[in-house]
């Protein structure tokens, strides 16, 4: 298993270009890539502060992207969101990316990112 960064998921979705050969040949030779929950939440934030948007209603949008070829939704645990604080305050800001990055840990599953930030911490496991 893989987890994608909720810029991966919406790329991978929408087949963009915008993701690099390494990050499609993850995607290709795993079996699951997970999803936090997190990340359907930040999708309808980006959607409503229009920074994003679909020719689908969010609702629906998700609904489709969460049935995606390998896709599986991981939901937010307690363990997850001690984790996210025990990065420590020097780790990246974004609660999101917090609960992102604590799933890929937990899981112990590479994180597909194109966050510098994410990508420079040490006990992250990313590709890009």
């Amino acid at each position: 298993m893989i987890i994608l960064d909720t810029h991966v998921w919406i790329w991978y979705v929408t087949e963009s270009p915008k993701l690099t050969p390494k990050a499609k040949e993850a995607i290709q030779e795993t079996d699951i890539c997970g999803v936090s929950a997190i990340t359907c939440w930040e999708v309808a934030m980006l959607v409503d502060k229009k920074r994003i948007a679909f020719t689908l209603p969010i609702e629906e949008w998700l609904k489709l992207a969460l049935e995606f070829d390998k896709i599986k939704l991981i939901p937010l645990t307690p363990e997850i969101s001690i984790q996210s604080v025990k990065f420590g305050k020097d780790f990246h800001g974004d609660p999101a990316d917090r609960i992102i990055a604590a799933t890929s840990f937990l899981t112990q599953s590479p994180l597909v990112t194109k966050d510098k930030k994410l990508r420079s911490y040490s006990s992250i496991i990313t590709i890009w």
